[in-house]
């Protein structure tokens, strides 16, 4: 019992679970964390995870983020550092500057942004190395 070994938790790994901010919820602030991040709600503030952020269809923020991916459904107006892939979905609204290694923009998209891409700019502008190559 005392000397069973548990597994030792890295930095970005979260056993599968995720923090969540659901709908009819606003957060004012700064969060951080080291797990996957969903927002149906809205936060106006920044957002800074070494994990995936998700932005669901009634998901709204004001502000800045930075983050290793991330999958916009919702509205985002700010500054958005990805340090991976940023996927827009159709139903997206993106207004601000958008650094990101990679992006994938689904017609129906509302794009209304500077946008800086690969992994170079993302040492200029703040964002921390990518951690796969931007091919």
């Amino acid at each position: 019992m005392f000397n069973e070994k548990k597994p030792v938790k890295t930095k970005g790994e979260s056993n599968g679970m995720s923090n969540r901010i659901l709908p009819n919820t606003v957060i004012k602030g700064d969060v951080t964390s080291d797990s996957d991040f969903r927002i149906d709600g809205k936060l106006v503030g920044t957002v800074k995870t070494s994990g995936k952020l998700v932005i669901g269809k009634t998901g709204v923020i004001d502000g800045k983020s930075e983050c290793e991916n991330a999958d916009i459904e919702g509205t985002y107006t700010g500054t958005l550092i990805v340090s991976g892939l940023l996927s827009l979905k159709s139903t997206a609204k993106v207004e601000g500057e958008i650094v990101a290694a990679k992006l994938d923009i689904d017609a129906g998209a509302v794009f209304n942004a500077t946008c800086n891409m690969g992994a170079n700019n993302l040492k200029s502008l703040g964002g921390g190395e990518s951690k796969k190559s931007a091919s």
